[in-house]
């Protein structure tokens, strides 16, 4: 009888205490396949970029006072006048995570998010270093493998 050597068929690792690894890494390969992860990452980024475009507006996208006040006192974003800092910063903050949620330009949306957070860590929040870790580490993921089956950008054909 053939049979295909698969996690549950490997032979038991040499060393009795490797067994617990082996076995995680048998069922991980098993039930956490590369799209249900990308999916994962997707969502997870475009979330946090989500929730902070939402606090600069009322309503659909009427960008607050506050939002001006801050670009204008507090964000120290080099190149941009601050009310075309707010503008921009703010509608990337709500259309690079939807174009993320899709699955659409996404390896141009994680750059897009990815260049913000380098901007937010280099001038507006220089302590904020593990925070923009945790952001852009999903962001490159996504830059290097784009979106995975479950997507637009499959749907299209685009790399």
């Amino acid at each position: 009888m053939n049979q295909a050597i698969t996690a549950d068929t490997a032979k038991p690792a040499a060393n009795p205490l490797l067994w617990p690894f082996s076995t995680l890494e048998g069922l991980a390969a098993r039930f956490l396949p590369p799209w249900l992860l990308l999916i994962v990452v997707r969502l997870g980024v475009a979330n946090v970029f989500w929730m902070s475009g939402r606090t600069k507006v009322e309503g659909l996208l009427t960008l607050k006072d506050t939002t001006f006040y801050l670009f204008e006192n507090e964000y120290h974003v080099p190149l941009l006048p601050p009310d075309i800092a707010a503008y921009a910063a703010t509608y990337a903050e709500h259309i690079l995570p939807i174009l993320l949620l899709l699955g659409l330009f996404t390896r141009f949306s994680a750059l897009g998010l990815l260049v913000m957070t380098l901007v937010i860590q280099l001038f507006v929040l220089p302590g904020g270093w593990p925070v923009h870790l945790l952001w852009a580490g999903p962001l490159l993921i996504l830059v290097r493998y784009g979106a995975g089956p479950i997507s637009l950008d499959r749907v299209l054909k685009l790399p």
